[in-house]
């Protein structure tokens, strides 16, 4: 027990570390982000303006903490897989590290999607209903970035999906067979999560429904091909 306590506190001094370094270099690095962010179409039509004297500091810290999770995640994944190898086979630990760069992957992709693509239509669609009514938009830097971290976290961390289910079914929680069972009380989670973040017109929950139902398809593939592996590694231990 103190063994494993030991390398498990090993492992969460690694990741601090990871991430005090990452938050140092987002720190230096805001300045850049903030110039990409305030060149990109949805904000060039918006005026930042700062109503308190620690905004400014508030929004590099975000910045920072945003860099930090980026490049923290796969230190941290990997230092879970490198605790639990030591109780895992030979062949185990190699068909599970794969999980590591895939997850980071899957969140990048998260990431992107959810800023080219979702936030632009949803401050496109908010600024019209605003001119709609005659308002003179004047928007604060936090609020502007507490917005848009509302809308691009949740759909990074729905992305995750594929690699979670696959995970579930590998310690035999989820089989194929039930995740399709559930496929139309999924489905229709889905579409009310994609309806939810989108703005109320047929383009956008177009843009956003089909690629979470794309998502729960590909993860019932992998599902499906993680239990016949799984089933037939089982035959030959027996």
């Amino acid at each position: 027990m103190i063994g494993h306590l030991n390398e498990l506190r090993k492992r969460i001094i690694i990741v601090l570390v990871a991430f005090i370094l990452s938050i140092t270099a987002g720190f230096l690095g805001s300045p850049l982000i903030l110039e990409f962010i305030k060149n990109q179409p949805s904000a060039q039509m918006i005026n930042w303006n700062v109503f308190g004297f620690t905004d400014g500091f508030l929004i590099y810290f975000k910045c920072a903490v945003l860099i930090a999770i980026l490049f923290t995640l796969p230190v941290l994944l990997y230092q879970l897989w490198a605790f639990v190898k030591p109780g895992l086979t030979a062949k185990e630990a190699k068909g599970s590290i794969i999980y590591v760069p895939i997850s980071f992957l899957l969140f990048i992709v998260g990431v992107s999607f959810s800023y080219f693509v979702v936030f632009p239509m949803v401050i496109h669609f908010m600024s019209s209903i605003n001119q709609s009514i005659g308002a003179i938009e004047t928007y604060g830097i936090s609020q502007y970035f507490t917005f848009m971290f509302n809308i691009i976290l949740p759909i990074s961390i729905i992305f995750e999906m594929p690699v979670v289910i696959v995970f579930l079914t590998k310690i035999g929680i989820l089989n194929p067979f039930a995740l399709k069972k559930m496929r139309k009380i999924s489905y229709f989670v889905l579409v009310i999560v994609g309806v939810s973040i989108t703005p109320p017109d047929f383009i956008s929950d177009v843009l956003i429904i089909i690629p979470l139902l794309l998502l729960f398809e590909l993860s019932i593939v992998c599902s499906h091909w993680t239990y016949k592996k799984r089933m037939r590694d089982s035959k030959d231990l027996n």
